[in-house]
């Protein structure tokens, strides 16, 4: 049975990416090449060592998964600058087609048998002037995971979030909550009503990580940041979703 989720987050820079290549590295674990990752589009580049310009999400979508998938199978859109995409798109003279994103998720379909795939900011980030990543998210039909930043004002984006995924009729099949503010007063409080509130189970709790694990800059993570996260973060039972 098949693994494929649709991951969003209670914001940007709340641990997407990391849950997502998370869950891509476990179910290649099981069966070498038989997930991937897939982003319908980033907002940020960086310059390697080679002199390429990368994108931090793709390249650890790489270290994670099937190594026959190349970028532009991961991402079909890779803007260069770090903002809301419909208004980097608007500013470069692009038109981010929705039809485009959702060709490279069936794309990606075929060739794997799980696709996490991988929002970009919140679940209601604009696309275009028209469209936003819920409307991808209905027509793929997946169960959503949704990567909750603990912080200040988290309970409050995270039942927003919740109730605009239910009332556009989409399963939430878990959450994961990332303690990325760990002097927040009343943390573990605030974990604990989350999971008196949502119904879909806490799938882990991510800690900061070690120094050694943390990624610095505009960079992926390493490996070994996903073979220690893989201990942690749980998959979705398939009778829940």
């Amino acid at each position: 049975m098949t693994h494929s989720y649709f991951v969003t987050g209670t914001d940007t820079e709340v641990g997407k990416t990391l849950v997502s290549a998370t869950l891509v590295y476990k179910l290649n674990l099981d069966q070498h090449g038989s997930a991937s990752a897939y982003k319908p589009l980033v907002a940020g580049t960086y310059t390697d060592s080679g002199g390429q310009l990368r994108n931090e999400d793709i390249e650890t979508y790489l270290i994670a998964g099937n190594s026959q998938i190349s970028r532009e199978m991961l991402c079909p859109y890779v803007l260069d600058f770090p903002a809301a995409p419909h208004l980097v798109a608007k500013e470069r003279g692009l038109s981010l087609d929705m039809s485009k994103m959702l060709d490279g998720f069936q794309r990606i379909r075929q060739e794997v048998e799980h696709v996490i795939v991988e929002g970009a900011g919140g679940f209601l980030t604009p696309i275009n002037a028209n469209q936003d990543l819920s409307d991808f998210a209905q027509l793929i039909r997946l169960p959503i995971i949704l990567t909750v930043g603990i912080r200040l004002g988290c309970l409050n984006h995270t039942l927003l979030t919740t109730e605009a995924i239910e009332k556009r009729g989409l399963k939430l099949a878990g959450w994961v909550a990332n303690c990325i503010s760990p002097e927040m007063p009343y943390r573990e409080e605030n974990i604990n009503t989350l999971r008196q509130r949502i119904s879909a189970p806490l799938l882990g709790v991510i800690e900061p990580l070690p120094s050694y694990l943390q990624k610095s800059g505009n960079a992926p993570y390493s490996l070994k940041a996903l073979q220690f996260l893989a201990k942690i973060i749980n998959l979705p039972s398939k009778e829940l979703t």
